[in-house]
């Protein structure tokens, strides 16, 4: 879902929850090479109270990493991989 802000005289446009929290963290190297940083500081800020506005169901409804493809842990919960105890 698309997200977009005035500030400054100017229009910022998101087009999904990912690039949203991408922007509005601090400055990263990976972010840059990603192609996912702000082009200015204004953008930052326009992208953080864009963040603010955005309801806490569409966090819980857009899913920012697939769960069949999330590797955080094993999906069974039976920690059965190897090295888990």
């Amino acid at each position: 879902m698309q997200t977009s802000v005035p500030y400054s005289f100017e229009r910022f446009t998101f087009p999904d929850l990912k690039t949203l929290l991408a922007k509005a963290s601090p400055l990263r190297s990976g972010d840059v090479l990603a192609g996912l940083a702000t082009q200015s500081d204004e953008e930052r800020v326009a992208t953080r109270f864009a963040l603010a506005d955005v309801p806490l169901k569409r966090f819980l409804s857009d899913s920012l990493a697939p769960y069949e493809r999330d590797d955080v842990y094993p999906h069974d919960h039976g920690w059965s991989q190897p090295g888990c105890a």
